[in-house]
């Protein structure tokens, strides 16, 4: 394992967030205040509760999910895709590094952006609502496991564009819907039987589910299928990522 390597790839891609800092970190502020504005008082008044939590707390998971989903995705297909585009990524596979070395560069600094995103929304949500967390390194393990796990799917996106447009269009044709979808701003429990079983269909749900029981020691689905299905997501992109490279698709050919 080449650790030169891996530290060249994250200090680079880590650059790049740190000179847009600001930016990057005020507007998830600005959108998670929004979102409470929208939703936690005009909804909220409405909805007081839901499984016993108020509705202002209970949205706060899925506030964190949806912003670090789309923040890994992105994060990681840009920072893949821009070197592809320009020809550079040539100069990093003829390079002495392994297949391992690139990946956990690029994957783990979109995966630590994301994390950081995640904390400062979770820090935000506190000045808005009083927010009990249940299982707080859970709450962390499960953030961190999202943001590898979409920052790979992300990764794959980013190889198999080939322009900036198709680097768009699963996540907002895709990706986005099944987070709304996805139960989070309300319970999957809340929708009636037919439309509650379409919901479990969504990979998304499980997700959220879990990530909510970490908060509330509540969850819409059993906590250990919902860990499943997210170790089961990761372990089908890693393959995905291992075949790309030992095919070269869309990268040598």
């Amino acid at each position: 394992m080449n650790v030169q390597a891996i530290r060249v790839i994250f200090n680079r891609e880590m650059a790049r967030f740190y000179r847009t800092i600001v930016e990057s970190l005020v507007s998830p502020v600005i959108s998670t205040s929004l979102y409470f504005v929208v939703f936690g008082a005009a909804i909220g008044s409405r909805i007081e509760t839901v499984d016993g939590v108020t509705y202002g707390a209970f949205i706060v998971p899925g506030l964190i999910m949806l912003t670090v989903i789309t923040q890994s995705v992105a994060n990681a297909s840009f920072a893949i895709h821009f070197p592809k585009f320009i020809g550079t990524i040539y100069e990093l596979l003829t390079a002495p590094i392994g297949t391992a070395e690139i990946v956990i560069g690029y994957v783990g600094a979109a995966a630590v952006k994301s994390v950081l995103i995640g904390l400062v929304i979770l820090a935000t949500a506190f000045l808005f609502v009083d927010l009990p967390i249940a299982h707080p390194v859970a709450m962390f393990a499960l953030l961190v496991l999202t943001s590898f796990s979409f920052s790979l799917f992300g990764f794959i996106i980013g190889i198999w564009a080939k322009d900036f447009q198709q680097l768009q269009l699963i996540p907002l044709l895709v990706l986005t819907p099944l987070i709304f979808l996805g139960g989070s701003f309300y319970s999957v429990n809340m929708l009636p039987g037919i439309w509650r079983t379409l919901a479990l269909f969504n990979p998304v749900v499980y997700l959220m589910s879990v990530f909510r029981w970490s908060f509330f020691d509540t969850a819409d689905v059993p906590v250990m299928i919902s860990l499943l299905a997210i170790l089961l997501f990761t372990a089908a992109c890693l393959a995905a990522v291992w075949w790309i490279f030992r095919t070269g698709w869309r990268i040598r050919q």
